[in-house]
């Protein structure tokens, strides 16, 4: 295969075929953020390198290895995003929406670009859904966001999900466990990787987060943050939980979650799953108290989440999770002849402003392979149109389920399609109120 015809390493085509599974994901956390209070906000796929070397912290995997970074025809370096908070940041400041009541809340649906090995639930170019809450510092809004997490997984179905939280405290508790922790990597110096060994005086609290099997052991003897918490961050962090408690949300702390960005403050947490390898955070997140004043804006509260959108199908796909019927094409019309051709196009036009799914023949296939074409596109209904048809003014209507016809007229054929389906459908119910896009296109 060319290179014209491979797609590149590390994506994946999203076919029609499964393309439907993903639309319902979308549409369900965008209903579920909006009732949260959470609107849409769309930034560039791509931004000056600065901000993120800035916002998510140059001493980060994400910074030092994964970025794709490239300098433009103008010689400005130029960054594909590799995640969501900073180009929101940006945004958020440049457009003035600090002038606004606060919160802002803004949620995002949007690729994200990292350069990693690819494996199952890890991709170079991904998708997440986030959320952003920008000046509320109240410990109620980071439970908010978990709870809007949270809503999102038992609204899809997904079981089986950890939800563990930590507080990393803030610059004044970090700068004690920073010396910890100085203290105790450089006793295992020698053993560390070097990037590692990089990070031990800038940030070794990077340290914790690192994939080295050997840096990893030697992390798990590490003295831990909610040891060093000042009293605020304490406060704070078990305020978090009472709300949690209060709202029914179970987790688990876990002192060794640090999040592998820079900005993160206070509370960090992460839905974890077991069935889907070794990438098994499906939604991270926390509070970036420090973010926005990084990036040049004056200090002010924020906090959010991503929310891997193909971990969470492999996930849902994994336990088997139901999703809806992808629409179905309502009613097929089968047509022989430059006459009939036209009225099935007028038809198809007459039935796809009342909101139905209605397909004719394009391809100029004969009278059987357009019946087999019908079926194989799993087509609810078919009409044929020929001359017969047409200079009596009659059809008959196929339940492509039962294989029954039933006879109506080209007259209105709109109005008397919709009222046989209801009828066929609903025999022996209530039919007032009865939505006809409720019986077809497997929506109901």
């Amino acid at each position: 295969m060319s290179l014209i015809t491979s797609s590149i390493k590390g994506t994946l085509d999203l076919l029609p075929k499964d393309s439907y599974k993903t639309q319902y994901i979308e549409s369900s956390v965008r209903e579920i953020a909006e009732n949260y209070g959470f609107y849409e906000m769309r930034t560039p796929v791509f931004e000056h390198t600065e901000l993120f070397e800035r916002g998510v912290g140059d001493t980060t995997d994400v910074v030092q290895k994964e970025m794709y970074t490239f300098s433009d025809k103008g010689g400005r370096s130029i960054t594909l995003r590799p995640e969501g908070t900073a180009g929101a940041v940006r945004a958020f400041l440049e457009n003035g929406l600090f002038n606004e009541p606060m919160p802002q809340k803004i949620y995002y649906l949007t690729s994200c670009y990292r350069y990693e090995k690819p494996q199952a639930g890890r991709l170079r170019e991904f998708h997440q859904f986030g959320v952003e809450c920008f000046g509320a510092g109240a410990p109620s809004q980071d439970a908010e966001i978990i709870a809007l997490a949270n809503e999102v997984f038992n609204y899809l179905g997904v079981s089986n999900l950890s939800l563990e939280i930590n507080s990393i405290g803030c610059k004044k508790c970090r700068a004690e466990y920073h010396k910890a922790l100085k203290e105790y990597f450089k006793s295992h110096i020698d053993e560390l990787c070097d990037t590692c060994r990089g990070r031990l005086e800038k940030n070794p609290m990077r340290i914790l987060d690192c994939k080295s099997p050997i840096c990893s052991e030697i992390a798990k003897g590490a003295p831990v943050i909610t040891d060093y918490l000042c009293d605020d961050c304490r406060e704070h962090f078990d305020s978090v939980k009472k709300y949690l408690d209060a709202m029914n949300i179970a987790y688990t702390v876990n002192p060794r979650i640090v999040r592998g960005l820079d900005y993160y403050t206070r509370t960090v947490f992460e839905f974890v799953s077991n069935e889907i390898g070794a990438q098994g955070t499906v939604c991270g997140g926390g509070r970036y108290d420090g973010l926005i004043e990084e990036v040049g804006g004056n200090p002010l509260p924020a906090c959010g989440f991503g929310m891997g959108i193909e971990r969470l199908l492999l996930l849902m796909e994994a336990q088997k999770t139901p999703f809806p019927e992808r629409k179905k094409c309502d009613i097929f019309i089968v047509s022989m002849g430059d006459e009939a051709n036209i009225k099935a196009a007028e038809l198809a036009t007459d039935l796809r402003n009342e909101g139905l799914s209605a397909q004719f023949d394009t391809v100029g296939r004969g009278f059987k392979a357009q019946m087999k074409y019908a079926n194989k596109i799993g087509a609810l209904y078919t009409v044929v149109l020929g001359e017969n048809e047409l200079s009596s003014g009659n059809v008959k209507l196929k339940n492509m389920a039962d294989g029954t016809e039933e006879e109506t007229t080209l007259k209105d054929f709109t109005d008397n399609f919709q009222s046989i389906v209801i009828r066929q459908a609903m025999a022996g119910f209530d039919t007032e109120g009865i939505d006809i896009k409720d019986i077809l296109g497997g929506n109901a």
